[in-house]
């Protein structure tokens, strides 16, 4: 009886590796190593690269070392970059493993046992990949992302010249792929959703829920013109008021954050914190109060306020100077009026009743300041916003709107029609709308008609 003792395979097995050069080993084992650490390199060369921040990309743009010259240049093409790493990545796993199978077979040959042995292998092999070429290089790129990509940025360089044929191919395929992908998608609109949320809305949901929901909907639609606070109705202080004067003014205003302007309020200065000014209450009049402004934050009146409220996050300010496109001061907008847009009215113990102006005379008459911005008039009418977007022009408030309709400044008691919308100027100066009667027509029809009072 034969046993595992007296099996001649073992003995042959030894033979053979025995009858092989150590040469043949030394080579190979070599070589699935270094094959080993170009995986490791290539894989945490994606993690590195993709994980580079804005300003460390614009960094190695002026920077004079080659290897961020390297990387700048790689950045620019993120698709292809991707592409030939991949490519790079898988080529060096294919030859581990053919490198490691050949070796094997030169071993074992045909042995009934050659299986087991390949088996045992290709898990050895897969477990090496994964660890020491994938997750530590990973691991260690993600920390270390910049030192990680200019040491891989000139092997990178080098393939994507020799790859760049197969990688073009590539990124042809998969963009053939996208665009079909893409004509089988949604395109929903903001109305669109906004439909949805009426008609998929549970009864149990309330009007405050509803409107949080359309909030967070159209925040990303909104520019911060839309819902700022007009250049008129800026409180602001001259930066050569005396200390006492200023006092006076602080505790009129209420605010916790002032602007400051030069001659006009088109020249910012800068911003005064109230709560800078607590140290010094007891200073006398010739105290430089303008030692404590701070920087202002100055944004284009385009700028939609979801990518204003991630800047308020970053810089750790509460407060932006709307500039227009010639500088001058336009507006002002603070974190509260942006969450506004979302969570609706924050009133604290320093706010009128109604911040927002107006009067419901009835279900469909209203008065409303002239300075109320169109976003606030649709939001408290439930008029759809886009209704007037084909005539307001740069027209953000009501009495701008009816300046585009009119041509002129109207006097008091003219009325404008516009759809359902009759508007009768009920206050007006030399210079603007002051107050204005809103009749909506209820029955309203496509055409345009003159309704009475």
């Amino acid at each position: 009886m034969e046993t595992a003792l007296d099996d001649p395979y073992p003995s042959a097995l030894f033979l053979a590796i025995t009858q092989l050069p150590v040469s043949f080993f030394l080579i190979n084992g070599i070589g699935v190593l270094l094959l080993l650490l170009l995986s490791g390199l290539i894989s945490g060369s994606e993690v590195a690269f993709f994980s580079l921040s804005h300003d460390q990309i614009q960094d190695a743009k002026t920077s004079g070392n080659k290897n961020d010259k390297y990387i700048s240049s790689l950045v620019l093409d993120p698709k292809r970059l991707l592409a030939t790493i991949l490519i790079l990545n898988n080529l060096a796993n294919i030859f581990i493993v053919t490198i490691s199978t050949f070796a094997t077979w030169k071993v074992v040959g045909s042995k009934d046992a050659g299986g087991i042995v390949i088996v045992v292998l290709t898990v050895s092999i897969t477990v090496m990949i994964i660890f020491f070429g994938e997750i530590v290089p990973k691991v260690y790129a993600n920390h270390n992302n910049l030192s990680f990509a200019r040491m891989t940025a000139p092997m990178l360089t080098f393939a994507d010249k020799i790859l760049r044929p197969i990688s073009w191919f590539l990124m042809a395929l998969s963009n053939i792929i996208e665009s079909r992908i893409q004509k089988k998608g949604y395109n929903l609109s903001v109305d669109q959703i906004n439909q949805a949320l009426e008609i998929t809305a549970d009864k149990e949901v309330s009007d405050e829920e509803k409107g949080i929901l359309k909030g967070i909907v159209n925040f990303s639609t909104l520019s911060v013109r839309q819902i700022m606070k007009s250049r008129i109705d800026i409180t602001a202080l001259d930066v050569d008021t005396d200390f006492h004067d200023l006092m006076d003014k602080v505790n009129k205003t209420g605010y916790s954050r002032i602007p400051v302007y030069a001659e006009t309020v088109d020249k910012i200065e800068g911003i005064l914190y109230i709560k800078d000014l607590l140290p010094h209450l007891d200073k006398k009049e010739e105290f430089k109060w303008q030692t404590l402004l701070r920087p202002g934050f100055f944004v284009p009146e385009s700028k939609k306020i979801d990518d204003l409220f991630r800047d308020f996050q970053e810089k750790q300010v509460h407060m932006a100077i709307i500039v227009d496109e010639y500088g001058g001061t336009s507006g002002l907008i603070t974190l509260e009026d942006v969450i506004e847009e979302i969570v609706g009215e924050i009133n604290d113990e320093f706010d009128e009743e109604n911040e927002i102006a107006y009067n419901k005379l009835d279900a469909n008459t209203y008065i409303f300041e002239g300075k109320t911005s169109l976003n606030d008039f649709c939001k408290i009418t439930g008029v759809d916003s886009d209704v007037f977007e084909k005539v307001k022009r740069e027209s953000e408030s009501l009495g701008g709107l009816l300046l585009e309709l009119n041509t002129k400044l109207p006097p008091a008691g003219e009325k404008i029609t516009f759809q359902q919308f009759l508007f009768t100027v009920v206050a007006v100066d030399q210079r603007r709308i002051k107050r204005v009667r809103v009749y909506i027509n209820p029955e309203h029809s496509d055409q345009v008609k003159d309704f009475e009072d």
